[in-house]
């Protein structure tokens, strides 16, 4: 079954994202919609807004970043109306971009993937009738000793977000490929949490903040001093920096 879903990526793989870049880069509402993927480490709209605070230093008063996340989540468990509507949450304007992630094992199987298509299309929708954009964050892939860990698994799910980013001309934010490259180039590093093979150490949290970054800005996440008060090595921050940018730009072309 693996060998037949690794041969169809690659027909999908060919294809890049239709879109490369947000046509609002002001982003100073931001709501990011997901599971614990998202909430571990201080939560990952806290790093990519003291980020974006350190590049903008002239727009850090009107940043209002929020998260909104459920342990285990799928995209259709969100009350995204309830969301949608920002006073609900604390925001008197409407946000300007919404970054869903899916459930990590939503590109899994055909089923859930037809699922996770219906409903990206369904939140999409929601999200522009609001006046908001739409981003789909890529999530990445298990490893060991995570019991579904298979070495493919990426492939399958950079195709499932490229598909639904496509399909829906939003913004694919490649975090997944992200975590691959770092692997590929210092295979010791700890990305993932050692006692599941899921979720992120705060090295993979810092990863994908600099990933999403990069990618909603289009903007170089390599120089920024930000390392979470100092538990970032410097020796990580840069070389994570730098995976980050190589990625968003090898992805976008």
């Amino acid at each position: 079954m693996w060998a037949i879903l690794s041969l169809s990526t690659i027909a999908y793989a060919l294809d890049g994202p239709t879109v490369k870049a947000l046509d609002n880069l002001e982003l100073n509402r931001v709501l990011f919609v997901g599971n614990s993927y998202l909430y571990y480490n201080d939560s990952l709209h806290n790093h990519v807004r003291r980020m974006a605070e350190e590049k903008f230093p002239e727009r850090a008063d009107l940043f209002k970043y929020k998260s909104s996340t459920i342990g285990g989540s799928k995209l259709k468990h969100h009350d995204l109306d309830h969301l949608l509507d920002s006073q609900n949450i604390g925001v008197k304007k409407n946000f300007e971009l919404v970054i869903l992630q899916g459930g990590s094992s939503e590109p899994l199987s055909e089923k859930s993937r037809r699922r996770f298509y219906r409903e990206a299309k369904r939140m999409i929708k929601e999200i522009r009738d609001s006046g908001g954009e739409a981003a789909l964050y890529m999530t990445h892939a298990y490893v060991k000793p995570h019991k579904a860990y298979y070495p493919e698994m990426i492939n399958v799910v950079e195709d499932t977000y490229r598909k639904a980013g496509n399909d829906n001309k939003v913004l694919v934010v490649p975090v997944g490929l992200a975590f691959k490259k770092a692997y590929q180039q210092q295979p010791d590093i700890k990305l993932h949490k050692d006692f599941d093979g899921t979720h992120p150490s705060l090295l993979g949290t810092y990863l994908a903040a600099n990933v999403v970054f990069a990618s909603i800005f289009k903007s170089s996440p390599i120089g920024l001093n930000y390392n979470y008060f100092d538990a970032v090595a410097d020796e990580d921050r840069q070389f994570l920096q730098k995976i980050a940018q190589e990625t968003v730009s090898d992805f976008y072309d």
